[in-house]
């Protein structure tokens, strides 16, 4: 059963047409009777009502749709750089992946985002390029701008009859046929001919360079082509298959998801070059007991181990949690085990989801993708097995967020609605966050960007039905030292008619573009446990209350290096607070500093706009890194404060006159001139 399961997602840059193509594959393999349309806010996988308004994907949606005997899982994962953590959690439980690139963008900055991701967790993959009927399609230019950008070897399996508005379909360069789709039956119909002389000398070409690709890597086919002998097509299939798991070669296919052109063949590329689960590498763990590292291999009868991918929350079931099973089985009615939160939950229901549309399953065994119903406690990104077997499943990285709002219940009664509403919202996403200001009494909440948080807050006033008021967007700032220091603190004060006292010892340094650290170099000896946790707490208590301004610390190594400890008189809570005082003062003195986030930011503008767009970003405070010169549009490259990045579609729309788009994410924090008193 396995070899015939095929985990696929579908990845691009915002507007490349991932959505459209998915439709058009659950169309195709009879999964939707109609094909819905992304612009008529009607596509099936675009199934929240913001995502068919604003005609983006925002939440990976899964489904499983049926090919000549194949089981195909997909997940549309969404190509805006403000829903990251989406992809990456999608690309983690993948096992190959479409890219679809736009014949007419080329590589877009958002494809170069979940490239990389991809190469991080391997997963092999084919480029389909689309839009090959729009003005300024270059199927052979789309190829040479991913090898060129990503250093692949790109191996076109297919070349296109014509483009633009003459793109009438495709030549198969493995069977050596022209395929055209017949629009009176929305593409159903193939039609199957020899390949026009006209044609023919370029297709023999382009078949050479792909055997002459593979030939490199497989003798039968080396001998074959030195000796002039025929190629079977069954023989070129098996090397392209083995050399797209190995990530040897990157396949290409081409065609016009919205013109119905070309889709099949891609359906066939997915069962025919992406791998099945058993053929990836197995995934691996860290078992808890043991403390190492150990491979899982993808095997139904063995332990049950699965990875929460996604939590997605219905109003009727409660929370739906995606499972990536990687091994054993879990079935109806069974007891399963959390390992990082250690504890059990029971489970519900199973269901296998097609969009937002379900059926029930008995069952969910290895290398398969479902919904678990009934699991409270859970998670993105925890790992469900059993206590026997207490693996976990590497964990997933997400970025912190840089742009916060406050939010504030209109009345009383609907604080608590909000807190669980918040609750709910970042359990379904890791890049959300919630706090509250010390300072103001305010409810903080935290995004990836304007985009982010936007359709959050609309998600909490339409979906949960939350009165509340949101304030302006802030830039969530950061904290940090530009110096090394060391600080002795002595904490002494009676309490309660009793004396408490600690002393402790305390090294900072910067620790550049590498997080905070913590590390205690005083040996235990007769000092309690408890009072080495009560001290790390009150470090990593320190580092998310600030300094100076009362935003979390970054880039900060702390090391303790003496502690004062009396049988008598020291108690955990003394030594919380005199790890406090002795951060704070320790920090004061090693010249706290405020830092911003600074984005990357591109711009897509039409030549004749270019200047304009540049100095829009220049007059922000932005720096022009390079320009990239495309067929029909300019790059520009630039790194701008995320303070002075508000308001900026709108100015970029009015200078462009709408032509120019762009995309922002962020690359790094870097110390803010003149503190909170700059801007």
């Amino acid at each position: 059963m396995l070899h015939t399961m095929r985990n696929i997602g579908i990845m691009a840059h915002i507007d490349a047409g991932k959505t459209t193509t998915t439709e058009r594959i659950l169309f195709y393999t009879g999964k939707i009777h109609r094909i819905g349309e992304i612009d008529e806010g009607a596509a099936t996988m675009d199934w929240m009502a913001q995502e068919q308004e604003r005609g983006i994907t925002i939440q990976s949606a899964a489904t499983t749709t049926y090919w000549k005997d194949h089981q195909i899982n997909i997940i549309d994962t969404p190509g805006h750089v403000d829903f990251t953590a989406e992809v990456e959690r999608s690309l983690r439980v993948l096992d190959g992946a479409v890219a679809v690139i736009c014949a007419v963008g080329g590589v877009q900055p958002q494809t170069e985002t979940v490239w990389r991701q991809a190469d991080e967790y391997k997963v092999p993959r084919i480029c389909f390029v689309n839009k090959m009927d729009r003005i300024g399609a270059d199927f052979y230019g789309a190829m040479k701008d991913v090898s060129d950008k990503f250093g692949t070897r790109a191996a076109a399996l297919q070349i296109p009859i014509g483009k633009e508005s003459n793109f009438e379909g495709i030549i198969d360069l493995i069977e050596m046929k022209e395929y055209r789709f017949d629009p009176e039956t929305e593409g159903e119909t193939i039609i199957k001919t020899d390949i026009d002389p006209s044609r023919l000398d370029e297709a023999l070409a382009w078949r050479e360079k792909l055997i002459d690709e593979t030939a490199s890597y497989n003798d039968e086919i080396a001998e074959l082509y030195l000796a002039g002998e025929e190629i079977s097509a069954e023989l070129l299939k098996k090397e392209i298959r083995k050399c797209t798991i190995n990530r040897t070669f990157v396949p290409f296919l081409c065609g016009s998801a919205r013109k119905n052109i070309a889709i099949q063949p891609l359906i066939d590329a997915v069962v025919y070059y992406l791998p099945a689960p058993d053929e990836v590498p197995p995934a691996s763990g860290f078992h808890i007991k043991k403390e190492e590292t150990v491979p899982v291999p993808c095997d139904a009868a063995g332990i049950p181990l699965g990875l929460i991918f996604k939590i997605q929350y219905d109003r009727e079931a409660g929370s739906l949690c995606y499972v990536r099973m990687y091994s054993g089985k879990i079935k109806n009615g069974d007891q399963i085990f959390n390992v990082g939160k250690k504890k059990r939950e029971r489970v519900n229901r199973i269901l296998r989801m097609h969009s937002n549309k379900s059926e029930p399953m008995d069952a969910v065994s290895a290398g398969d993708i479902a919904v678990i119903i009934g699991l409270k406690n859970a998670q993105t990104g925890d790992t469900v097995g059993t206590e026997g077997m207490p693996i976990l499943l590497e964990k997933m990285h997400f970025p912190e967020p840089v742009i916060s709002v406050s939010i504030e219940p209109s009345t009383l009664s609907d604080r608590d609605k909000l807190k669980d509403t918040l609750e709910i919202l970042s359990k379904e996403d890791p890049t959300f966050t919630s706090r509250d200001d010390s300072e103001t009494g305010q409810l903080i909440i935290s995004g990836m960007g304007e985009l982010h948080l936007d359709v959050l807050v609309t998600r909490m006033l339409d979906d949960f039905k939350v009165a509340a008021k949101v304030g302006k967007p802030q830039v969530t700032y950061r904290e940090s030292i530009t110096a090394q220091t060391d600080h002795t603190e002595i904490f002494s004060k009676v309490l309660g008619g009793k004396e408490t006292t600690a002393g402790i010892s305390i090294h900072v340094e910067p620790n550049p573009n590498a997080g905070n650290t913590y590390t205690c170099n005083v040996k235990k000896g007769n000092i309690p446990g408890e009072i080495f946790d009560a001290i790390e707490n009150g470090i990593q208590n320190s580092l998310t209350s600030g300094i100076k301004y009362g935003y979390p610390c970054t880039d900060i190594a702390v090391t303790i290096t003496e502690i004062q400890y009396s049988d008598l008189t020291s108690t955990t809570f003394a030594f919380e607070a005199c790890t406090a005082s002795a951060f704070d003062a320790a920090c004061t003195k090693a010249n706290a500093e405020l830092l911003e986030p600074v984005m990357n930011v591109d711009i897509l503008s039409p030549k004749e706009f270019v200047g304009e767009a540049m100095s829009q970003v220049t007059q922000r405070g932005g720096i022009i890194q390079s320009l990239e010169s495309k067929p029909a549009i300019e790059v520009v490259h630039a790194q701008a404060p995320m303070e002075k990045m508000f308001g900026f579609s709108t100015n970029l729309r009015s200078v462009t006159q709408g032509r120019a788009s762009f995309s922002m994410e962020f690359s790094h924090f870097q110390v803010k001139p003149g503190g909170l008193n700059n801007y």
